[in-house]
């Protein structure tokens, strides 16, 4: 839900950029890089290389877990929780500010949450999990087997809440402007609280 309450929110407020699509921003970079708006092409290609950077920070953090006193995806959510937070804050002359520490955000969290019951699944954007779902039903069309179905309905489940998401970005964003992304954090801190329950128990 937060994944795509982000999208939502720096699509509709900050320039029309996409915080975790960045098929979409590629291809808007690539066009404008085509036609000579270099400055344009540049809004679209710093978000994509501050995603690929949370990426691999994600991914050094990860690595280092059991040298870490608490759950390091504990550390992640918090990260994304401050930077969301200091976003709220940026006005909008400095949007592409904004985007790419969204997009970095974002891709902290997609490196590091990469599972939901067993299934591999993306936090952040759709395509995967839209293809996941669908060949799940497509065996569960062939085979009738009901496990296939249960991992269907999951991935079509999360596709549901991404949307559930956006369109309240969507909304929330044109109605209460820049601080509205810290509904976000809302939403990551009441997922950091339910981490800390998991984890402490025995």
């Amino acid at each position: 839900m937060s994944g795509g309450f982000q999208d939502a929110y720096t699509y509709c407020l900050r320039d029309h950029v996409f915080a975790n699509a960045q098929t979409g921003n590629i291809v808007l970079m690539s066009q404008h890089f085509m036609l000579g708006e270099f400055v344009e092409g540049l809004k679209y290609l710093l978000p994509v290389f501050f995603f690929a950077l949370g990426i691999l920070i994600a991914e050094q953090l990860g690595a280092r877990r059991k040298k870490l006193s608490v759950h390091w995806r504990q550390i992640i959510v918090v990260a994304e929780i401050i930077i969301l937070g200091v976003v709220g804050f940026v006005p909008q002359q400095y949007n592409i500010i904004a985007n790419v520490l969204v997009s970095f955000s974002c891709a902290m969290q997609v490196q590091t949450f990469r599972k939901l019951n067993g299934y591999g699944y993306a936090t952040t954007m759709c395509i995967g999990n839209l293809r996941s779902g669908t060949e799940s039903l497509s065996e569960y069309l062939r085979n009738h087997d009901r496990g296939a179905l249960v991992k269907a309905m999951h991935y079509y489940g999360i596709i549901f809440v991404f949307a559930i998401g956006a369109g309240i970005g969507g909304l929330v964003s044109m109605q209460y402007g820049y601080g509205a992304i810290w509904i976000s954090c809302g939403l990551l801190i009441v997922a950091c609280i339910l981490m800390n329950r998991k984890y402490l128990e025995p």
